[in-house]
């Protein structure tokens, strides 16, 4: 709203030279003491063959006292009584679908989390899960239609090395007590006596492939350790409120791998290298994606390109969308290279992320060197019902709080940073609840909610009046909150959203602490329409937000 309020007055001044939607495109956020809106005129300069510095300065001239001239750019000051009466009439009106766009017909696949099975859900598996939870949310907020796939890893060799250490070490009473702890415990121990006795690598090759050959005892046994696997992730899911269309994993594409090679072998893109199938990628610069090889054993990759097929076919996705971590780069732009040449999927997107780091490296599931992220959540959980305990023993339903407290500080943490950046694991700095963190975003949505229901005799009601300039800096911001959700959602990129709701947490306390807010209707709108985008703010990064901390 607030770049269209500053569209209605510099139109009449640049519509000559810009069409609306480029003027749009081109406007800013400046620094506060800049102004409200600033459009840049390096534009302009090329087609009025002037400096864009002169061209600023006869727009500003020319529109008046509400505009500056400052390098090259127009900053403009919007008129503060009407357009703060619009904003909050706006978002009071809309709710929760305040920044919502019209529904699309656009699809989107969205494949994340996707954890192995028959090992346990790490903090190297939160950020895939979450920055893929995001990021469906701002799909439906921007109108589309979001298709939450978890592609989970169930087929590999890694399952013949399973069955055989669950045969030579295994203890079904124990796996049934706990059952990813023990088939994890197994998992490691395989690899650590495969470093003593290399043959037994080969009997784990043997393993799969009698379950692939579909042998009853490594079927199974295979189909316990997934059922088992899917049991203890749905309830970390359930936890961090994250919910999935389907699980369908690496084995449910088995079936489908012989049409889609056949797609590719019709098209005149496969050929042979040293007995093995591959496409060739040179034109791209790449090398080429092997899809079998030379003994006829199919690959990840194989099963990639027939989940593509079977994404546009079935689901008749818009785009694909691939949350995995920046190590898988060469990989996904070969996939991308090869589902174009196919004409399969013409709009992939792989959305990368650093890892999670601990003492500098990368944790390792073969070593047996993880955080799990159940006793991370565990923990974070406990200290927040501390804290609760500590502050406020009184507070109703603290278990619960404590919950969402706990829950939403992971989250955060990690949601807040730039996904394309390594993220080194502190436990310490995760559980912080002050600072920069997901407990202080919550703790402003609760202090707002409080003055409302202190005010419940007074309707909030946004006038056109003066308004003080914390009150415009919480105006301005909440204007900011469409625009943050449609980059966010073009860039793949929840921190935006994050980082947002720490800006407008920040005003909000600033405006809380210098104006008497209770019995004043005016100022309850803007703290109503704070409370509106905060929790919406917070539903999109997938983090509850208490009423009550």
């Amino acid at each position: 709203m607030i770049y269209e309020q500053a569209l209605s007055i510099l139109s009449p001044h640049v519509q000559e030279d810009l069409q609306k939607e480029e003027i749009l495109s081109l406007l800013e956020t400046p620094k506060r003491e800049f102004g409200d809106v600033a459009f840049p005129c390096f534009r302009l300069a090329k087609t009025r063959r002037k400096s864009k510095a002169t061209i600023a300065q006869e727009i500003a001239t020319a529109i008046g006292p509400e505009a500056e001239a400052i390098g090259g750019y127009v900053n403009l000051r919007l008129p503060r009584g009407t357009f703060a009466e619009e904003l909050l009439a706006s978002i009071l009106s809309a709710g929760k679908n305040y920044g919502q766009q019209p529904a699309s017909s656009k699809k989107v696949a969205i494949d994340f989390s996707s954890p192995n099975i028959a090992k346990p859900f790490s903090m190297g598996h939160l950020r895939s899960t979450v920055i893929g939870h995001a990021i469906a949310r701002l799909y439906e907020k921007n109108g589309a239609t979001p298709i939450r796939i978890n592609h989970i890893g169930d087929w590999g060799t890694q399952f013949g090395k399973l069955i055989y250490a669950y045969k030579q070490w295994g203890s079904e009473v124990k796996i049934r007590e706990n059952p990813i702890k023990e088939l994890f415990t197994l998992y490691v121990r395989f690899h650590e006596e495969e470093n003593q006795d290399p043959t037994l690598a080969d009997k784990g090759r043997y393993w799969f492939k009698q379950l692939e050959e579909g042998d009853q005892e490594a079927t199974s046994l295979w189909t316990w350790f997934r059922e088992e696997s899917l049991r203890a992730f749905t309830e970390l899911y359930d936890l961090l409120g994250v919910t999935f269309d389907t699980y369908e994993g690496e084995s449910f594409y088995n079936d489908k791998m012989t049409q889609a090679l056949k797609r590719l072998e019709d098209q005149q893109l496969l050929s042979e290298s040293d007995g093995a199938t591959i496409v060739s990628l040179g034109k791209y610069g790449y090398p080429p994606l092997l899809l079998k090889k030379s003994d006829g054993a199919t690959l990840y990759a194989t099963r990639d390109v027939a989940a593509a097929c079977y994404r546009k076919e079935y689901y008749k996705a818009d785009e694909l969308v691939y949350v995995v971590g920046n190590e898988q780069q060469l990989y996904f732009n070969q996939l991308q290279a090869v589902l174009k040449e196919a004409n399969i999927a013409p709009s992939l997107s792989h959305v990368r992320f650093g890892m999670v780091l601990q003492d500098g490296k990368k944790m390792s599931t073969r070593k047996g060197k993880v955080i799990l992220l159940e006793d991370v959540l565990a923990e974070a959980i406990d200290l927040a019902a501390h804290n609760i305990e500590e502050k406020n023993p009184g507070l109703p339903n603290k278990e619960e709080v404590a919950k969402q407290v706990g829950v939403g500080a992971i989250l955060f943490h990690d949601l807040k940073n730039d996904r394309l950046h390594d993220l080194a694991f502190s436990l310490k700095d995760i559980l912080q609840f002050e600072g920069e963190t997901g407990p202080y975003v919550q703790y402003a949505y609760a202090r707002a909610s409080s003055l409302i229901k202190k005010s419940s005799s007074i309707k909030p009601s946004p006038t056109n009046r003066p308004y003080s300039d914390e009150e415009w800096h919480v105006i301005t911001t909440l204007s900011q909150f469409p625009i943050v959700l449609k980059d966010a959602c073009d860039k793949h990129n929840p921190s935006l959203v994050a980082r947002y709701t720490l800006d407008l947490a920040r005003d909000f306390s600033r405006f809380y602490a210098h104006e008497p807010i209770s019995q004043d209707a005016s100022k309850l709108a803007i703290v109503e329409s704070v409370r509106t985008v905060l929790q919406e703010g917070l539903w999109i990064l997938g983090i509850e937000a208490p009423e009550d901390m």
